[in-house]
Protein backbone atom coordinates (compact mmCIF):
# COMPACT_ATOMS: atom_id res chain seq x y z
CA UNK A 1 0.00 0.00 0.00
CA UNK A 2 1.34 3.42 -0.98
CA UNK A 3 1.63 6.08 1.70
CA UNK A 4 -1.24 8.26 0.35
CA UNK A 5 -3.54 5.24 0.20
CA UNK A 6 -3.40 4.91 3.98
CA UNK A 7 -5.75 7.86 4.46
CA UNK A 8 -9.23 6.62 5.28
CA UNK A 9 -11.01 9.54 3.55
CA UNK A 10 -10.32 12.00 0.73
CA UNK A 11 -10.70 14.81 3.29
CA UNK A 12 -7.80 13.43 5.33
CA UNK A 13 -5.71 13.01 2.19
CA UNK A 14 -6.61 16.57 1.14
CA UNK A 15 -5.48 17.95 4.50
CA UNK A 16 -2.17 16.10 4.11
CA UNK A 17 -1.70 17.56 0.60
CA UNK A 18 -2.43 21.05 1.96
CA UNK A 19 0.34 20.55 4.53
CA UNK A 20 2.72 19.40 1.79
CA UNK A 21 1.85 22.49 -0.28
CA UNK A 22 2.37 24.85 2.66
CA UNK A 23 5.77 23.29 3.39
CA UNK A 24 6.80 23.50 -0.29
CA UNK A 25 5.63 27.12 -0.61
CA UNK A 26 7.47 28.05 2.59
CA UNK A 27 10.60 26.34 1.25
CA UNK A 28 10.28 28.61 -1.82
CA UNK A 29 10.29 31.63 0.52
CA UNK A 30 6.58 32.49 0.65
CA UNK A 31 4.64 33.56 3.75
CA UNK A 32 1.85 31.10 4.45
CA UNK A 33 -1.51 31.77 6.09
CA UNK A 34 -4.03 29.06 6.96
CA UNK A 35 -7.65 30.14 7.41
CA UNK A 36 -9.46 28.80 10.43
CA UNK A 37 -12.11 26.20 9.57
CA UNK A 38 -13.62 25.26 6.22
CA UNK A 39 -15.70 28.40 5.62
CA UNK A 40 -13.63 29.91 2.81
CA UNK A 41 -13.37 28.93 -0.85
CA UNK A 42 -9.59 28.76 -0.50
CA UNK A 43 -7.39 26.44 1.54
CA UNK A 44 -4.23 28.52 1.96
CA UNK A 45 -3.34 32.19 1.83
CA UNK A 46 -0.04 33.55 0.57
CA UNK A 47 0.80 36.96 2.03
CA UNK A 48 3.06 39.24 0.06
CA UNK A 49 3.62 42.97 0.06
CA UNK A 50 0.51 43.44 2.20
CA UNK A 51 -1.86 41.56 -0.11
CA UNK A 52 -3.38 38.10 0.01
CA UNK A 53 -3.32 35.45 -2.69
CA UNK A 54 -6.08 32.85 -2.16
CA UNK A 55 -5.02 29.30 -3.08
CA UNK A 56 -7.23 26.21 -3.49
CA UNK A 57 -5.28 22.94 -3.27
CA UNK A 58 -6.35 19.79 -5.13
CA UNK A 59 -4.66 16.45 -5.77
CA UNK A 60 -4.84 13.35 -7.92
CA UNK A 61 -3.51 9.83 -7.97
CA UNK A 62 -5.80 8.71 -10.80
CA UNK A 63 -3.97 7.86 -14.01
CA UNK A 64 -5.99 8.68 -17.13
CA UNK A 65 -4.50 8.19 -20.58
CA UNK A 66 -1.50 10.47 -21.02
CA UNK A 67 -1.59 11.82 -17.49
CA UNK A 68 -3.53 12.18 -14.26
CA UNK A 69 -7.06 13.54 -14.01
CA UNK A 70 -7.33 16.30 -11.43
CA UNK A 71 -10.76 17.70 -10.50
CA UNK A 72 -11.03 21.42 -9.80
CA UNK A 73 -14.58 21.41 -8.47
CA UNK A 74 -15.70 21.68 -4.86
CA UNK A 75 -16.33 18.36 -3.14
CA UNK A 76 -19.76 16.89 -3.80
CA UNK A 77 -21.36 17.96 -0.52
CA UNK A 78 -20.35 21.59 -1.08
CA UNK A 79 -22.93 22.91 -3.53
CA UNK A 80 -21.33 26.33 -4.12
CA UNK A 81 -18.88 26.43 -7.03
CA UNK A 82 -15.58 28.31 -6.96
CA UNK A 83 -15.48 31.86 -8.30
CA UNK A 84 -12.83 34.40 -9.22
CA UNK A 85 -14.02 36.39 -6.21
CA UNK A 86 -12.99 33.59 -3.86
CA UNK A 87 -9.93 31.90 -5.42
CA UNK A 88 -6.91 33.39 -7.20
CA UNK A 89 -4.84 30.27 -7.86
CA UNK A 90 -5.45 26.54 -8.03
CA UNK A 91 -2.78 24.04 -7.15
CA UNK A 92 -2.92 20.50 -8.47
CA UNK A 93 -0.62 17.94 -6.89
CA UNK A 94 0.03 14.68 -8.75
CA UNK A 95 0.75 12.46 -5.78
CA UNK A 96 2.47 9.44 -7.41
CA UNK A 97 4.85 11.71 -9.35
CA UNK A 98 5.41 14.29 -6.56
CA UNK A 99 4.72 17.13 -9.03
CA UNK A 100 2.92 20.44 -8.45
CA UNK A 101 0.91 22.49 -10.96
CA UNK A 102 0.11 26.10 -10.07
CA UNK A 103 -2.67 27.40 -12.33
CA UNK A 104 -4.33 30.85 -12.24
CA UNK A 105 -7.99 30.56 -11.30
CA UNK A 106 -8.92 32.60 -14.40
CA UNK A 107 -7.69 29.69 -16.55
CA UNK A 108 -10.19 27.33 -14.93
CA UNK A 109 -13.01 29.70 -14.01
CA UNK A 110 -13.02 31.84 -17.15
CA UNK A 111 -15.73 31.87 -19.84
CA UNK A 112 -15.21 28.16 -20.54
CA UNK A 113 -15.31 26.67 -17.03
CA UNK A 114 -13.01 23.67 -16.67
CA UNK A 115 -13.97 21.27 -13.90
CA UNK A 116 -11.00 19.00 -14.39
CA UNK A 117 -7.71 18.83 -16.27
CA UNK A 118 -5.38 16.08 -17.36
CA UNK A 119 -1.98 16.87 -15.90
CA UNK A 120 0.89 15.12 -17.67
CA UNK A 121 4.05 15.00 -15.55
CA UNK A 122 5.19 11.74 -17.17
CA UNK A 123 4.43 12.58 -20.81
CA UNK A 124 4.87 16.35 -20.52
CA UNK A 125 6.37 16.88 -23.95
CA UNK A 126 3.21 15.81 -25.80
CA UNK A 127 1.17 18.39 -27.71
CA UNK A 128 -2.09 17.40 -25.99
CA UNK A 129 -0.67 18.29 -22.55
CA UNK A 130 -1.54 22.00 -22.59
CA UNK A 131 -0.87 22.79 -18.93
CA UNK A 132 2.78 21.81 -18.65
CA UNK A 133 3.89 25.46 -18.46
CA UNK A 134 2.17 25.53 -15.03
CA UNK A 135 4.23 22.62 -13.73
CA UNK A 136 6.27 23.75 -10.70
CA UNK A 137 5.35 27.39 -11.55
CA UNK A 138 6.17 28.60 -8.04
CA UNK A 139 6.81 32.12 -9.33
CA UNK A 140 3.05 32.57 -9.73
CA UNK A 141 2.82 32.83 -5.94
CA UNK A 142 4.61 36.18 -6.19
CA UNK A 143 1.91 37.61 -8.48
CA UNK A 144 -1.05 39.67 -7.32
CA UNK A 145 -4.60 38.43 -7.83
CA UNK A 146 -5.00 41.07 -10.57
CA UNK A 147 -1.86 39.87 -12.37
CA UNK A 148 -3.06 36.26 -12.19
CA UNK A 149 -6.49 37.24 -13.56
CA UNK A 150 -4.81 38.94 -16.54
CA UNK A 151 -2.51 35.97 -17.20
CA UNK A 152 -5.51 33.63 -17.31
CA UNK A 153 -7.26 35.74 -19.94
CA UNK A 154 -4.32 35.51 -22.31
CA UNK A 155 -4.39 31.71 -22.48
Amino acid sequence: MRHWQRFKTFKLRGEWVELLFMAAAAAHGYHILKPWGDSFAYDVGIEQRGSLLRVQVKSSAVRSGAGYMCEFRPCHHNKKDYSLGGVDLFVGYVIPENVWYLIPAAVLLGPKRKGGLTLCPVTGGRDDCKYEHYREAWGLLSKTSRELARSGKRR
